[in-house]
Parts: structure tokens; sequence; C-alpha cells
């Protein structure tokens, strides 16, 4: 099966520092990868770097193939083709990914009309508004008119992150790349976002890029991980392998304080 994404000999620099290098990984059809790393640890400039978001400023060699086209190098108008398409991306902080001065609904819309004008499907008010509900009800948002007439900051952080999920569903993309989506969210609402795209990977059959920092979370939802320290991948595998006998010295010390954290947070809680 050919891959979705396919990521070879990426360095990734800003102003000679290197960020990322000799990355390589790739992510087929249905997968779900995690990419984990402690802060700075070149996670989010390799996502950043897979839909062409990166900034001129910073330089990116070697080779990112999207559902088989080149990305490096590649012009706007071609990263606007694939991106929502190829691959979505839902955020960390919501809030900030939103826009605040948009009613929610209008922003859920937007994807869904560019889809339809893609599609050469109707586009009308009456068949977009069909679908915004029908995404708002797929993310178990509650009261959807309250939620689709509502802007941003009038809304939880819960509800902000599956609006978020929602437009990057609209497009229905073959990738959903998910950076760091439960980091500014409370336990229980980490749980339900968890869980959230834990259904809708295996509803829609998309692949799955999920990055973070927790390894208690990553292992909740992905089948293998590629471990990052300083932009390097120190170990790759499947995820019981990798946090069960961690072989690399830095994923050994990342496991080990997942666990006294979850001991630390059960003895206070007894």
């Amino acid at each position: 099966m050919k891959a979705l994404l396919d990521i070879r000999a990426l360095t990734i620099r800003a102003n000679d520092k290197p960020l990322v290098s000799d990355l390589s990984f790739t992510i087929r059809p249905g997968e779900r990868i995690g990419l984990i790393g402690e802060s700075g640890s070149g996670k989010s400039m390799t996502a950043m770097a897979a839909t062409g978001l990166l900034p001129p400023s910073i330089r990116v060699a070697g080779s990112i193939e999207l559902d088989g086209q080149q990305v490096v190098g590649a012009t706007d108008r071609v990263m606007n083709r694939l991106r929502g398409v190829a691959a979505a991306v839902v955020f960390q902080e919501p809030l900030t990914a939103l826009d605040p001065l948009m009613k929610i609904g209008r922003q859920i819309a937007e994807p869904v009309r560019r889809r339809l004008e893609r599609e050469g499907g109707k586009v009308t008010t009456e068949v977009i508004n069909r679908e915004v509900r029908d995404l708002i009800d797929k993310v178990a948002l509650p009261q959807p008119e309250r939620i689709a007439n509502s802007y941003p900051h009038e809304v939880s952080g819960g509800q902000r992150q599956r609006v978020a999920i929602a437009m990057a569903l609209a497009c229905r993309p073959k990738l959903l790349i998910a950076d760091e989506p439960t980091t500014a969210l409370d336990v229980t609402t980490q749980a339900e976002i968890l869980a959230l795209l834990d259904r809708l990977v295996r509803e829609t059959g998309m692949a799955l890029l999920f990055i973070s920092h927790d390894l208690p979370v990553v292992a909740q939802v992905v089948e293998r991980v590629i471990v990052l320290r300083n932009g390097l991948a120190v170990e790759e595998g499947a995820v019981g392998a990798v946090f069960g006998k961690p072989r690399h010295d830095y994923t050994k010390t990342l496991v080990e304080a997942a666990r006294l954290f979850d001991e630390a947070l059960g003895t206070t809680g007894s």
C-alpha cells in the first residue's frame, strides 16, 4: 500500500541551527502514528513542514511526499489543493486558531463550502447548513444551534477543540494531524477528546499523526510511535514495545517520568 505521507531525510534549520535532522518515516492510509518528545524536540516543526506551513525564514531539505505530491519547494497553489484534502491539522490551542470575530457555525461552513465547490456538488445555504449541523453532531457538541451562533470565546476550551476537529473533518482529509490537541485541557475533557478522536478515526478510516509529549495520552490513540530528541529520531516501533521495553536511554527517561507522574497522581487521589 502506497504511503500517504512519506518523509525522507528531512532536515529543518533556522539561522543555521538544526531543528530536525535526517528524519524519515511513513504513514500509510488508516495508520496511526505518534510523534513524541519534550518541547523543542522538533515534533510540531515536522508537522508544519509536512503541510507546507513553515515560514520562509526556515529552511527545509529532504523529501516530503503528501498523497503523492512533493511538498518541499511546492507552490502555495499546490499546497492549497492538498491542505484539508490530503491532510488537515488540529492545533494545540483552538482559541488562537479560530477567528475570534466570526461565529462558530460560519467558521465550520467555510471548509464545507470549499469542499462542495471542489467536488462540483450543489452549493446552497441549506446544504451547507445541513453539513455544519452534521459535523457539530459528529463531534458531540451539545446544543448545536447555540454553538453555531456563538463566538469562540463564548464556549469552553473543550468545545473549541471539538469545533477545530469539526473544521478539520469538513474537508474529509485522508490524514488528520493532531498537534498537542489535549495539552490545554483538564483531565476529564482531555479523555473526552481522546475518545472522540479514536472514534472518528475508526469511523472514517483516516490516518492519524498524533503529536504529544504525554506518553499515556499517545498510547491511547496510536499504534506506532517515533521518539524525537533534539530533532533526531532516537527510537521507533510499536507502542507496546517502545513503552514496555524502551531501548534508548532518552525513551527510558520519558517512560520512567510518566510512571512516576501516574504514581504521584494515584497517591494524591487516594
